[in-house]
């Protein structure tokens, strides 16, 4: 039987470094290349020796997909293709394509322009790498060789965040990246087909989750600044530079317009004009609300939010910064986190998952001193809370994709391992399919049941219901009686009439005989009439005739009777039918072989 394997070299019982190998049909897809943000070592890329231990990659993958612009699924993308070696196709959506290198530079610049460390890609290693990209239209099958094809829908999450529809003849896998099955202030809600695929390998940050209304949040996360704002204090917001950054730049903008207030926002330069850029250029990718007021209004030019300077961090007086990235674990953000830490009027808001190992999540734990660079200890005063604006799926939102897709089998990734345990019974209970969560490096092999495509004549169809059956159900499989004939490749369904047109053959008949024993006193002309009265009580509903030629007629079925030369008394019926009526046929055979009842005259 054909079988599907699936092997995360990353995201496996773990969030971040995605990185998830398919093997479908013969063909071998790498499914994101992200980088850990918790390591600073080899552990922050996924582990390509699985694949090979010597050599390119290229020999052994046939594409690699990318599903969004975040460091945590395109992050490693440089290294894998131009320090371990891949030139085969990448793909990725035009907001990915457009995004993603300024985010790798950036990343760039911190790792080894400011921390000093080797072994990282450079500027040139970006753009060679971005020069294999093919880019990739919503809805639009792209054929990778003369049998893999690969189709891309909405994910929501960020800009330009796809789930793609992999398929290799019959067989199929759908990935979604990250998602978000909610709409907000900038982007819609993720949607796909009912393709029902083999598998449908799905994200599971907040597996355990249910998220209270967004309304709620909104209000409670306005009240926090506000207050913060009112005592004289300074609110951090750390966010990375696209996505939840521009969600939350339009709830503070409209809030600041309606209560007129003039504590200053800022945002961290440099990247924020380039991403708003980029929000303009792929206004098609944003929800309706922004799509329609584009002309008379971009939501993206901020009147109240300005550009930060580093030195505005030792400003007096309150103010609101928005400060990449966003876990706490480099950059302006933990700059900015270091300096204000120390002041209990101060507050940051983390406004997304943390993953272990980052100062984001430490603080969300509660932990009050901090180790830094250099054995430092940062001693922690200000207000910490955490308010989930995150752009992933929480567990209503998986449980509502799977029933838009309809997967014969289920496999989560990018989530931590107890949660992801009672969202695998959850599944498995509702949808009665298997769910799999493999760690990584652990091998996942589903073995698939090709479905083979039959095209049906209409005639066929038309006749089928002409017999008064009932209409066709998608989920109940029904019997169909036909020809099946192959041309180019392509099997169809015909009648037989049809089939034997096609062919230019004369029809031949096929017919079954039986001979049964019977002990009757009677002559044969009154044992055949004797027969056609039982079989008159017995069959209803059925055409049955006696004819002058001495034999008894049941749909198709001829039934004739001769005497035994040696015993009168022996009689032998001669049954024949079509193979139409061989159900038929069977059954009166071992009727009569049960006798005929004494009272029938």
């Amino acid at each position: 039987m054909p079988e599907i394997k699936v092997t995360p070299l990353g995201a496996g019982q773990d969030v971040g470094r995605s990185c998830i190998l398919v093997s479908i049909g013969g063909k071998n897809i790498m499914l994101d290349c992200g980088m850990h943000m918790g390591y600073n070592d080899d552990r922050r890329f996924p582990d390509f020796s699985y694949i090979t231990q010597n050599g390119r990659l290229t020999d052994f993958l046939d594409c690699v997909i990318i599903s969004h612009f975040h460091l945590d699924h395109c992050g490693a993308l440089p290294y894998m293709s131009e320090m371990v070696g891949y030139d085969g196709p990448i793909y990725m959506t035009h907001p990915t394509k457009a995004i993603c290198p300024i985010l790798l530079e950036d990343f760039r610049k911190i790792t080894v322009d400011k921390k000093g460390e080797t072994n990282f890609f450079t500027s040139q290693m970006i753009k060679d790498c971005m020069k294999k990209v093919i880019p990739l239209n919503l809805h639009q099958t792209v054929q990778v060789d003369d049998e893999l094809e690969i189709k891309a829908y909405y994910a929501g999450h960020v800009l330009g965040a796809a789930m793609v529809h992999i398929k290799v003849g019959s067989e199929s896998v759908v990935y979604t990246g990250d998602y978000n099955m909610t709409p907000d202030r900038h982007l819609g809600a993720a949607w796909i087909d009912k393709c029902r695929p083999d598998i449908l390998i799905s994200e599971s940050t907040y597996a355990t989750t249910i998220r209270d209304s967004k309304r709620c949040r909104e209000r409670d996360f306005l009240k926090k600044v506000h207050e913060s704002i009112e005592r004289g204090g300074k609110v951090l917001i750390p966010v990375f530079a696209l996505g939840r950054a521009q969600e939350l730049c339009i709830l503070l903008e409209t809030f600041w317009e309606r209560m007129n207030l003039k504590a200053p926002i800022y945002f961290s330069t440099g990247l924020t004009e380039k991403a708003n850029h980029y929000y303009k250029l792929f206004i098609t990718w944003t929800n309706q609300k922004i799509r329609k007021t584009f002309v008379q209004r971009n939501m993206f030019e901020f009147k109240h939010i300005k550009a930060f300077d580093r030195s505005y961090a030792d400003n007096p007086g309150p103010m609101v910064v928005f400060a990449t990235p966003g876990m706490l674990h480099a950059g302006q953000s933990l700059q900015i986190f270091k300096k204000w830490a120390g002041n209990e009027k101060n507050m940051v808001i983390m406004p997304g998952y943390c993953v272990q190992g980052t100062i984001g999540h430490k603080i969300l734990n509660g932990q009050r001193k901090l180790e830094m660079e250099g054995r430092a200890t940062l001693d922690v005063k200000l207000q910490v809370e955490y308010m989930s604006f995150s752009a992933h799926a929480d567990a209503k939102g998986i449980m509502q994709l799977i029933r838009m897709a309809e997967p014969r089998n289920m496999l989560l990734v990018h989530g931590e391992a107890v949660k992801m345990e009672f969202l695998k019974g959850k599944i498995e209970q509702e949808f009665s399919i298997d769910c799999y969560m493999p760690a990584n490096g652990e091998t996942t092999t589903v073995t698939t049941n090709p479905s083979v495509p039959v095209d049906i004549s209409l005639n066929l169809l038309k006749r089928e219901m002409g017999l008064g059956g009932p209409l066709p159900d998608p989920k109940k499989p029904r019997t169909m009686h036909g020809t099946l004939i192959m041309k180019e490749n392509s099997l169809k369904l015909v009648s037989s009439e049809q089939a034997l047109k096609e062919l230019g053959l004369n029809e031949h008949q096929l017919r079954f005989t039986c001979h049964v024993q019977l002990q009757d006193p009677h002559s044969d002309a009154d044992t055949l009439h004797r027969i056609y009265t039982h079989l008159k009580s017995v069959l209803k509903g059925y055409t049955i005739q006696h004819l002058p030629d001495g034999t008894v007629i049941v749909e198709s079925i001829v039934i004739k009777v001769s005497s035994s030369a040696e015993d009168s008394n022996t009689k032998v019926l001669l049954l024949s039918w079509s193979y139409q009526d061989e159900d038929l046929g069977s059954f009166l055979s071992s009727l009569l072989k049960k006798g005929l009842p004494s009272g029938i005259c």
